[in-house]
């Protein structure tokens, strides 16, 4: 499931760092799959990967004041 960066934003700072470890952990899983060969969806990793990115880009985003979170705009 890939994430759009407007998903993320909407979400709360603690939704998204519960989804963060959530992703984190999935990962895991998913490396140590193919690592043993048993991985039905190689995709995966690759969109696991992406949605870790985007949510951290958002988090520092924000972090710097480059784009206001929704809380902000109200």
């Amino acid at each position: 499931m890939s994430l759009s960066a407007d998903e993320i934003r909407r979400m709360s700072k603690e939704d998204r760092e519960k989804l963060l470890k959530e992703l984190r952990t999935e990962l895991l899983k998913l490396r140590s799959q193919a690592s043993m060969g048993t991985l039905d969806k190689p995709h995966k990793i690759r969109l696991t990967r992406k949605n870790i990115a985007r949510i951290l880009t958002i988090e520092r985003e924000e972090e710097l004041g480059l784009r206001r979170s929704e809380e902000e705009k109200q």
